[in-house]
């Protein structure tokens, strides 16, 4: 037998099935996914060179973060469905324990202490729960009978509440909010009624007092501050003007590539990392900014699809999850940037300047594709 015929032969699908299986799905790539999330990243680093004032620098190192990332979604997708359900109780585990960890021992960068140094490098333990909460989540749903009664409820709120409490005290909240996240969706695709939907709106309510009083000062400035960004607007209320300054200016067409003044001349902070939709909005206006919001729904359509036909519920919920958060970080930073929501210092995914949120992103979209690529072939 020739070489190529052997190639052809681990092609193809057992005898009793109907289909052949492609090259991208025998690397277990899933094209269209792979398609929109090349075209928004090369969007991200078109911005991200105006955004950097030219820096090539800047645009070199992202490039740099995303090779390596696309590494680790390769290698997430070649990894099975089956394996994930069976790591995914480790898997949170360790990240727990390494969130105590950062609170002990952790370093401290930008006034919080976020990261594990481990020598040669440093890494973000919540980056890390990003994927194992839903990941766990999905594997419990999936042994007990469904729908959803108070216990697993009870022991779900626990589950979420645990990491994100930890990383909140960090202090971290836009991560922490979206481990909440991350884990609720889970709740919201297993079947959690309205009933309980209206009791959790009715207690966050109750709650809010208690809330409030455990925010840092810095938070509850970012609260007043979305309600009233006129009150201190050469204080807390800078980013959040000067963000709709830059938009505003946009235009529908913008003012064109590398002709923004409100980041070239630094009135708009944080212009390559939070606020970098902004630079978007100010270069390429109203067109340019829906653009980037369709390759953003691309991608969402997409995981979506892939969640439809998922096997089985771990599957479905593991890739629900994963997609609703990725949506849900897209669309709290353009409410942030745009002031409809406070800022909570998320950045815009696959857009910004960062190297720990685009590894865990591709990682998500790498189980994704493993999910998508690993499914039982029809068979006669």
């Amino acid at each position: 037998m020739s070489f190529t015929s052997a190639i052809i032969d681990r092609l193809k699908v057992p005898e009793n099935s109907t289909q052949y299986r492609s090259f991208w799905q025998y690397i277990h790539i899933d094209v269209p996914l792979l398609l929109s999330i090349m075209l928004l990243i090369t969007a991200g680093l078109i911005i991200l060179y105006s955004a950097s004032n030219q820096s090539l620098r800047v645009v070199e190192q992202q490039a740099l973060h995303i090779g390596c990332a696309m590494i680790i979604m390769f290698f997430f997708a070649q990894i099975s469905p089956a394996a994930y359900q069976r790591w995914a109780f480790w898997a949170y585990g360790i990240g727990v324990i390494l969130l105590v960890a950062v609170l002990v021992v952790g370093h401290i960068g930008k006034g919080a202490e976020r990261w594990l140094n481990v020598g040669f490098f440093r890494f973000q333990p919540s980056e890390m729960l990003k994927l194992a909460l839903p990941m766990y989540l999905a594997r419990y749903y999936h042994k007990i009978h469904l729908p959803l009664t108070l216990k697993p409820i009870l022991v779900s709120a626990i589950i979420i509440l645990l990491p994100a409490l930890l990383t909140a005290k960090q202090p971290d909240l836009g991560t922490a909010i979206l481990l909440v996240i991350a884990g609720s969706s889970v709740l919201l695709l297993a079947g959690l009624s309205w009933r309980f939907i209206s009791m959790l709106i009715l207690l966050l309510g109750m709650a809010a007092p208690v809330i409030w009083y455990m925010l840092h000062d810095y938070q509850r400035q970012r609260v007043l501050t979305f309600l009233d960004p006129e009150r201190d607007p050469l204080g807390a209320g800078y980013h959040i003007i000067q963000s709709k300054i830059a938009i505003g200016s946009g235009g529908f067409f913008g003012k064109g590539w590398l002709n923004g003044t409100q980041s070239h001349l630094h009135f708009l902070p944080e212009h390559s990392t939070d606020f970098i939709f902004a630079v978007c909005g100010e270069e390429f206006g109203f067109v340019g900014s829906v653009i980037l919001i369709l390759l953003f729904m691309a991608i969402i359509f997409r995981g979506l699809y892939i969640t439809i036909k998922a096997q089985d519920t771990f599957t479905r919920l593991l890739a629900g999850s994963l997609t609703l958060t990725f949506f849900v970080s897209f669309f709290v930073n353009m409410g942030m940037v745009t002031g409809i929501l406070p800022v909570v210092g998320l950045p815009l995914p696959l857009v910004s300047y960062g190297g720990s949120s685009m590894v865990t992103l591709m990682a998500s979209f790498g189980i994704l594709m493993s999910i998508q690529t690993h499914r039982k072939l029809l068979t006669t």
